[in-house]
């Protein structure tokens, strides 16, 4: 059958007409988003979604399975059970990006080369923008570090930490979303190295170099040096790459998830 153009408009295409439960999920995740249902909350009743959709059953269920498996509502069954809101975060981006890398056998040395193109730009944004309030977390974040001193281990969770909190403060919510998605998956790689590495003299000066460079990096900030941020905290994500993955092991994303 041929079909006849008009502009952009195609008319004699087929069209996949939505099916029930995906224009109920779609209702249900508008209001999530909208903030016209709060975290928590308690969806109203199995009856009462369905008088107000005009579905059945089972339609319900299979919508409530899309926006659980989305991370958007928790169900509990049973007699007491029910559907409550959950607000929408980056961990479910974080688990799905995972996944995608696995697959296509992502080395980690891609995804900490992706963390030195994204957060370097965020130091010089949270330099220009940074407020007393900004200031005054960042130094808390880096003063729990100063207690941690002689503990690889714990050190390694404080500086991830930083690294998140610095991202957060930067303000782009675009940025802070592609960040969390590879740092899953750096958090992961450092634990594991460090565990096997806590104590040796790379460690020691990793841990040392490390320190400084959060250090300077808040002088930076507080100073509104964009420039000398953005220089600073890139050189110091290079000098962390190549302790990180020293070792070469493990080389893939696959290696260290599965």
């Amino acid at each position: 059958m041929s079909t006849e153009r008009s502009g952009t408009n195609e008319v004699g295409l087929t069209l996949r007409v939505p099916k029930m439960a995906e224009l109920v999920s779609q209702r249900l995740r508008r209001q999530i988003v909208r903030g016209e249902l709060s975290e928590g909350d308690a969806l109203a009743s199995e009856a009462e979604l369905m008088a107000q959709f005009g579905v059945s059953r089972p339609t319900l269920r299979e919508a409530f399975r899309v926006l659980e498996s989305e991370g958007m509502i928790t169900v509990r069954r049973g007699a007491r059970g029910g559907a409550r809101v959950q607000i929408p975060n980056g961990d479910i981006a974080a688990r799905y990006a995972g996944l995608v890398l696995e697959f296509r056998g992502t080395t980690l040395e891609d995804v900490y080369d992706a963390r030195t193109i994204i957060e370097p730009p965020c130091a010089a944004l949270l330099a220009r923008q940074r407020t007393q309030a900004d200031l005054t977390r960042l130094r808390a974040a880096h003063d729990s570090a100063r207690e941690h001193l002689d503990d690889a281990n714990a050190l390694v969770r404080i500086h991830n930490q930083f690294h998140a909190v610095m991202i957060e403060l930067a303000g782009n919510q675009t940025m802070s979303v592609l960040s969390g998605m590879v740092r899953h998956i750096i958090d992961l790689s450092s634990f594991q190295h460090v565990a096997a590495d806590a104590g040796t003299p790379a460690n020691i000066r990793s841990i040392q170099k490390g320190f400084r460079a959060h250090e300077l990096l808040i002088d930076h900030i507080e100073a509104r040096d964009a420039d000398a941020a953005e220089t600073l905290w890139r050189k110091h994500l290079t000098e962390a790459e190549k302790y990180m993955l020293s070792d070469a092991n493990p080389k893939t994303v696959l290696d260290l998830l599965d």
